[in-house]
């Protein structure tokens, strides 16, 4: 009954996906670079995440730290294309960074709009403590490569998320329908 269950379910499956997606070859070394980009990332992230949480920070959080630890003061709009967020999204972390005390924002001379993030002497104690053990944390999440491979493989992944995003990106099948 089991199997015959399996079955039935996979044929009802099958008429909602589009013919012409189940024809469309990708090639299996593409999808395998995929999977594994995606299981990679987020097993040194989960990594990361850890050791983030253990100081009371989600990691977009320490990531505002960090850049203004190694960068020093930063438009928010800086911070956000550095870190890869929304400009809500930025203000939102340095909102619970600053309620924190470990970082303020400061007027920029230059624009009456724009606000600079600067770390607070408590902010730079703080990342500057944390910083260096949560460096070890990824370097031992990444001990499987060399140094070396380490270097290729920054290029190799550089090249690949240059020419990705020069592409338009491909309309999804919902698209079209």
């Amino acid at each position: 009954m089991a199997r015959g269950h399996r079955k039935g379910a996979r044929q009802q499956l099958a008429p909602s996906v589009s013919r012409k997606y189940l024809s469309t070859k990708m090639p299996s070394d593409t999808l395998k670079l995929w999977v594994v980009l995606a299981r990679t990332y987020q097993a040194v992230a989960a990594r990361a995440e850890a050791h983030a949480r253990e100081h009371d920070l989600t990691i977009a959080e320490f990531g505002v730290l960090e850049a203004l630890l190694h960068g020093g003061p930063a438009l928010l709009g800086e911070l956000q294309k550095k870190l890869l967020v929304s400009s809500g999204g930025v203000t939102w972390l340095v909102d619970r960074l600053e309620r924190r005390g470990l970082v303020e924002r400061a007027a920029c001379p230059e624009d009456r709009r724009a606000r600079y993030a600067r770390l607070t002497e408590v902010g730079r104690r703080f990342i500057t403590r944390i910083f260096p053990p949560h460096a070890e944390v990824i370097r031992d999440a990444c001990r499987g490569l060399s140094g070396a491979e380490q270097r290729e493989l920054t290029g190799l992944l550089r090249t690949l998320g240059h020419t990705a995003a020069e592409r338009e990106p491909a309309p999804s099948a919902e698209h079209h329908r």
